[in-house]
């Protein structure tokens, strides 16, 4: 009883304030992409740990809170026949708003996706040629060509990969490990976010590159 007072005096004292529109507290924001120098990419710490860990740990990792505070709480205020329920629906099984989750998936999900494989085509050009990272980049037009370029140069049967030194090697071995773990932990991330936003049938590639294709010309 005091507690149903405590809030219906709450309730009194704020009827007529302006409702404030407040970002989920709880949900990520996108991964910050660094400064992109080939010290940066032979300094093995700053590239996994301090970059891909971060940005993963917040993002992917997380993704399951990530979704949680997208969930919408109730409008209504308070509904007493609520407390008549047994069973309350867990909030990772509560419907998210499709506007929620596409502001999610353009401004959080996919912007930390292409972050992470910027840093990755970067470095790998600088393991192909660290006088001119961007050399292999120049070769595609769009971000899903430069994808396609750098798997083929990074490719130590496709005849086009020549390491200049044993650093350089030993980088473009990182970039490939790293490249293929990203695929894993994007699918993995994709298969919740379908389960809780839709988009089911639709690979995390193809969402990913009608993404790019939407913001290359803005």
């Amino acid at each position: 009883m005091v507690s149903w007072l405590f809030w219906a005096q709450s309730e009194s004292q704020n009827r007529g304030l302006p409702k404030r529109q407040l970002s989920p507290p709880n949900m990520s924001q996108p991964s910050n992409k660094p400064t992109l120098t080939p010290q940066f990419c032979f300094n093995e710490t700053a590239l996994r740990v301090d970059f891909l860990r971060l940005s993963r740990g917040t993002i992917d990792d997380s993704i399951i809170q990530n979704l949680n505070a997208l969930v919408t709480p109730a409008r209504d205020g308070f509904d007493p026949s609520s407390t008549a329920e047994r069973q309350v629906q867990p909030a990772r099984r509560r419907p998210i708003d499709s506007a929620a989750c596409q502001g999610f998936k353009e401004n959080v999900l996919f912007q930390s996706w292409q972050t992470r494989s910027d840093v990755l085509n970067y470095c790998a050009g600088v393991a192909l040629d660290p006088t001119d990272p961007d050399l292999v980049l120049r070769e595609a037009e769009t971000a899903k060509d430069r994808e396609r370029v750098v798997d083929e140069r990074l490719d130590p049967y496709s005849g086009r990969f020549f390491p200049r030194e044993a650093r350089t090697e030993s980088l473009a071995n990182l970039i490939r490990n790293e490249r293929g773990v990203e695929g894993i932990i994007r699918a993995r991330t994709w298969g919740l976010v379908t389960e809780r936003c839709g988009d089911v049938g639709v690979r995390w590639e193809e969402a990913l590159n009608r993404w790019r294709e939407s913001t290359e010309g803005r």
